[in-house]
């Protein structure tokens, strides 16, 4: 039977609901054979998730998922299979969490003027220890009822136009793939179809990431369409990029997809992990 790779995951260290050790275990009891846990800008959680991942039997890749800006928009780029000692990576994540916390700030701020007093403190609360996201925000909407789920959270209040968003400069895309390849990682789209780039943006976005050392797209993942497997698998082919899969999960209630229920790659996909060597004898 093959594996069943699951190499997008959030836990509460960045804006999931489950502790690393948690998320593991819930991913084994989902028949899950290997996790990424891939939080954003953050890579604290990984080794509680490799203390749970040999007690519950699953294999574990170092992962993380780096904001970048690129034409003004907001792109996520995974790094699978790094090494969380590089201290260029450790570095360079620091000084983003920083900088996230200075735009939550001044998503409180807005909110305020909007006439929420204390959506700051409520979204630290929810994080407890955590970096602050846009989900914490959005979580904190809905606790205070103002809408009902946290996608209309986004739609009312978090997207550009909208009182809690805040333009904020990332890492720039080049930057978080050679840090993601320094440190002995494979660099990765993550779910490339929720940008909205339109055709020629996209060809050029691949362009650039392949130029500058990326390795794979995400193909099949919880925001893309089954059209878009196949759309996402032939961009992949076209540029020579390897095909990555996720669920981009992030806890019970809040996640668009179960963990271990992701559809195969298609057929004309060269899988990320083809090459892995930990897996050529399990394949």
């Amino acid at each position: 039977m093959p594996l069943n790779f699951d190499l997008h995951a959030h836990s509460s260290v960045s804006d999931g609901l489950l502790s690393p050790a948690d998320l593991v275990a819930y991913a084994a009891a989902k028949g899950v054979n290997v996790l990424a846990l891939t939080d954003h800008d953050d890579i604290s959680g990984l080794p509680a998730a490799q203390a749970a991942a040999e007690a519950h039997n699953i294999a574990l890749i170092n992962g993380v998922e780096i904001s970048v800006t690129w034409k003004k928009r907001t792109l996520h780029i995974v790094g699978l299979n790094i090494d969380p000692n590089n201290l260029a990576l450790q570095k360079a994540l620091a000084l983003v969490r920083i900088a996230r916390d200075e735009r939550a700030q001044q998503m409180g701020e807005g909110l305020a003027k909007a006439g929420i007093a204390d959506a700051y403190q409520g979204a630290k609360r929810l994080a407890k220890q955590s970096i602050i996201t846009r989900v914490h925000f959005a979580r904190y909407l809905v606790e205070l009822g103002l809408v009902k789920d946290t996608k209309s959270v986004f739609k009312k209040y978090l997207v550009k136009g909208k009182p809690g968003f805040v333009e904020h400069q990332w890492m720039d895309l080049q930057q978080a793939i050679e840090l993601i390849t320094q440190s002995g990682g494979t660099a990765v789209i993550a779910h490339p179809g929720r940008y909205d780039l339109g055709s020629v943006n996209m060809l050029q976005l691949l362009h650039e990431f392949r130029s500058y050392g990326g390795v794979a797209i995400e193909v099949v993942t919880s925001s893309h369409t089954p059209p878009q497997y196949q759309q996402f698998a032939k961009l992949a082919h076209q540029f020579s990029l390897k095909s990555s899969q996720g669920s981009d999960y992030h806890g019970p209630g809040i996640s668009f997809m179960e963990m271990g229920r992701l559809a195969d790659l298609p057929s004309n996909c060269v899988p990320v992990w083809q090459d892995w060597p930990q897996f050529q004898s399990m394949q």
